[in-house]
């Protein structure tokens, strides 16, 4: 079992096109940029879903309903500010947005594309989360 800070959780948000496509949202990270999910640590008395709610509202303005069951996880290794690598354990779960904000507090800090799963599936690093992305369906 992880310990409290060896675990973060994340949002996978998602929504339907005009034409019904089901599509997810990706943002850059903020140093990096590459392309991820909306993720991060949970705060004090916090559970899996207003933590993940706070996240996604945070990082990439988006408000919705979440479902309480993780899709799945994903491992990757943090870079910490002393340079040293931590693994971490980030449990995912679906978002379905609802709102998107205009402004959000990280707004100017980082970059959104909604796009088909099987294509932001190819843009995320990480092997698990490809797997969960590709096999997303709501």
């Amino acid at each position: 079992m992880p310990k409290p800070r060896d675990a973060q959780y994340a949002a996978l948000p998602w929504r339907r096109s005009e034409t019904g496509e089901l599509e997810v949202l990706l943002i850059t990270s903020r140093e990096t940029r590459r392309w991820v999910i909306p993720k991060g640590w949970p705060k004090p008395g916090e559970s899996p879903a207003l933590s993940t709610a706070r996240e996604a509202l945070e990082e990439a303005g988006v408000e919705g309903v979440i479902v309480q069951a993780p899709l799945g996880a994903y491992r990757y290794d943090k870079r910490l500010k002393d340079g040293e690598l931590q693994p971490v354990e980030v449990k995912v779960y679906a978002l379905q947005v609802l709102e998107e904000r205009e402004a959000w507090p990280e707004a100017d800090q980082r970059e959104k594309l909604w796009t088909a799963p099987s294509e932001a599936a190819g843009l995320v690093e990480e092997p698990e989360l490809q797997a969960l992305i590709a096999a997303f369906a709501p």
